[in-house]
């Protein structure tokens, strides 16, 4: 959310950074509403004097025995009163008003975010690793002898519907060994505090990161009111909602595993085959919550952390830098890593990492508390997938294939598949 008095400020540069993601203004709508809890305010505070210099003067009434003027004032107390609760209320629903328009109000993206409006307009700031070059031409993951006995889509359909998919054997453990080498990189390495969250949070949770208002459709909601996580940026995120922090314990660095849920609105008809997008998956979310001059420094770090995952696994990627117009509605910069999916025969989206500044933090109320003992200030908040661990072992499964249509399997894994090497054909690990 943004500060208002930013916006009073400079309604002029609020609303061009806007128009970086190709929004139309909305200082101007935002400042009236602004304008008229503040008259309200105001009228009410104007009212509420006018009813304590009556309340006084009543008693001066009745002592000097003016029945007259102590029944005009006791009338004036009783309107004054109505009038002041009226105001009072009027000023709170422009609030609420208020809060309700900033909410809709994305991220103003960083001046250094390359101007452009979709994917076609990301800037790639470096890459790593060279594609493998096949003597057969290569498959799609869904298509792989050594996928197919354990990547059940039939079944899973019969269970769920479309854009499931049902793991078993080979395929189960090798998302599980994944996972598991993920995230003690992530805390061995890179010192993130591993962290159990729920699936399903309460509303204002959701509010809290961003999800809502504006995002509801793109998450699935209970009967009970509670929505399930679409990833674990949402809980990780607000472990800090409503906190005073100290500064000595900043940064904070979060790493948690779960079960993601995405309605994938919107989507029809994109990647139907596989498992590349799909309501649920699983992925290895990174959080950090840090001060304002540290925000930049963490955000190359997180991307690090990130990067260093693929390489550990002997991936080609590419990193990009996404444009203003095709940022998520939080963040101010964001990173896109993209992993080579020979299948495809291009790169795709594994891990996104972003900095929201101090946007989600004044949705949370989340701030510090100054070593120095200043007034308690916004902290920054991160986020960063490390990875996405479906669509990483659909990589791992296309840049590992062989003719035969085995898999041959990164050596980082070899100890978490007690020493197995490859997917044989028939799709059991050796």
């Amino acid at each position: 959310m943004h500060d208002i008095r930013a916006i009073r400020e400079n309604p002029a540069a609020f609303d061009a950074a806007l128009s970086r993601r190709g929004l139309s203004p909305v200082s101007p709508a935002i400042l009236a509403l602004d304008e008229a809890r503040r008259a309200r305010i105001l009228e009410a505070e104007t009212a509420q004097a006018d009813q304590n210099r009556a309340s006084k003067e009543v008693g001066a009434a009745k002592a000097r025995g003016d029945q007259a003027e102590f029944e005009r004032l006791r009338a004036l107390v009783a309107e004054k009163k109505a009038e002041v609760a009226r105001l009072t209320e009027d000023a709170k629903q422009k609030d609420r008003e208020l809060e309700d328009m900033l909410l809709l109000v994305p991220n103003l993206p960083y001046p250094d975010v390359p101007d452009g409006a979709d994917e076609s307009d990301n800037v790639e700031i470096r890459r790593w690793g060279t594609p493998r070059a096949f003597s057969f031409a290569p498959r799609e993951h869904f298509d792989l002898p050594a996928a197919k006995p354990g990547m059940d889509f039939e079944t899973a359909a019969k269970l769920s519907g479309t854009r499931f998919v049902l793991l078993s054997g080979a395929m189960a453990r090798l998302q599980r060994a994944l996972a598991q080498f993920m995230l003690d990189l992530h805390v061995e390495e890179h010192g993130l505090a591993e962290t159990w969250t729920p699936v399903l949070v309460k509303p204002e949770m959701m509010v809290g990161t961003g999800q809502l208002p504006k995002f509801g459709e793109d998450s699935y909601q209970t009967t009970n009111g509670w929505w399930l996580v679409p990833t674990a940026e949402v809980t990780l995120t607000n472990i800090v909602n409503d906190c005073i922090l100290d500064e000595g314990d900043l940064p904070r660095r979060y790493v948690a595993h779960t079960q993601c849920f995405r309605s994938e609105a919107g989507s029809a008809g994109r990647d139907t085959s596989g498992m590349l997008r799909q309501h649920q998956f699983e992925k290895v979310e990174m959080v950090s919550v840090t001060r304002p001059e540290e925000s930049d420094a963490e955000h190359a770090r997180m991307t690090r952390c990130a990067e260093t995952v693929l390489e550990r696994l002997g991936l080609p990627y590419r990193t990009v830098v996404l444009c203003a117009g095709d940022m998520g509605a939080g963040a101010r910069r964001t990173h896109d890593l993209e992993v080579w999916l020979p299948g495809q025969n291009k790169y795709r989206e594994i891990s996104s990492v972003s900095t929201c500044g101090d946007y989600q933090a004044r949705r949370m109320n989340a701030r510090y508390r100054p070593q120095d003992g200043g007034k308690p200030q916004f902290v920054h908040t991160l986020n960063g997938s490390g990875l996405a661990v479906g669509r990483t072992l659909i990589a791992v499964l296309e840049n590992g294939q062989d003719e035969d249509g085995s898999v041959s399997l990164p050596e980082a894994l070899w100890p978490y598949l007690r020493g197995a090497t490859r997917i044989t054909a028939t799709g059991t690990l050796a």
